[in-house]
């Protein structure tokens, strides 16, 4: 059997909500972090904190794709 692949395309509307939820989510933290009544060097930790789990998800996303998007060709040949 040769199964053709469907290449799955986001809408222009998906990929605007993405980028507006994680703007929104990495926003609210922000706002939330220079709000805590604490001293700026526990703010500070706060935020290199969101910005290693920021980078940290965004690789993780990548690989997961990235090993997908193997498994597909290796399926293909």
């Amino acid at each position: 059997m040769n199964e053709t692949p469907v290449k799955q395309q986001n809408t222009a509307a998906y990929h605007a909500q993405a980028v507006a939820a994680f703007a929104i989510a990495l926003g609210a933290v922000a706002i939330g972090i220079y709000n805590l009544r604490v001293d700026g060097w526990v703010r500070a930790f706060l935020g290199i904190a969101v910005l290693y789990l920021t980078t940290s998800a965004f690789t993780l996303a990548k690989v997961v794709r990235d090993r997908q998007e193997g498994g597909l060709a290796s399926r293909q040949r």
